[in-house]
């Protein structure tokens, strides 16, 4: 079991997209790399704590490799954008790749510099250590599961594309 934490603007969507990728095991959502301990919901929004809303995503990596979970990640962010995902704005919103393994870390590196090949603005997204990492309250976690018709910043075709990725990784070998 591998675990990689990626944030990609409010972490509802990106929560329920992620764990719908075949070789997730699972996923949660909390608040990542900021300057306090245990925050909540209305402090990360309020102060400048510097947290992230991020998903910490255990994956089994006999059946999904890193680069590839991160090529699906980058298909649901704005990959430019700084500090903005969709209609949300703000340091919390940013988007990143935080890792608790170096090796990870260089992977991801190698799949942000492919990245840059295809867009036509400087990558903003980061790549960093996790520093930390607060599980969000109870409300926040699958909380598209339990509320279907909540926000997501990106449209719901991509949650049957996320079910259909490995399909078309593996015809692609």
């Amino acid at each position: 079991m591998r675990t990689i934490y990626l944030a990609g603007g409010c972490f509802w969507g990106v929560e329920r997209y992620l764990s719908l990728i075949p070789g997730v095991v699972s996923t949660s959502v909390g608040y990542a790399n900021g300057s306090t301990a245990n925050p909540s919901y209305e402090e990360v929004c309020r102060s400048d704590g510097g947290h992230v809303e991020a998903v910490k995503v255990d994956y089994d990596p006999e059946k999904l490799s890193l680069a590839f979970l991160l090529k699906c990640f980058y298909e649901i962010i704005d990959p430019v954008s700084m500090n903005r995902q969709g209609f949300d704005e703000g340091v919390q919103y940013r988007t990143g790749v935080y890792y608790t393994d170096k090796t990870d870390g260089d992977t991801a590196l190698a799949s942000i510099a492919l990245l840059q090949k295809r867009c036509s603005a400087p990558v903003a997204v980061e790549v960093k250590p996790l520093e930390n990492f607060y599980p969000a309250e109870e409300y926040h976690q699958k909380y598209l599961d339990k509320n279907p018709g909540g926000y997501c910043h990106f449209g719901g075709d991509m949650f049957e594309k996320a079910r259909r990725s490995m399909e078309k990784a593996e015809s692609a070998d």
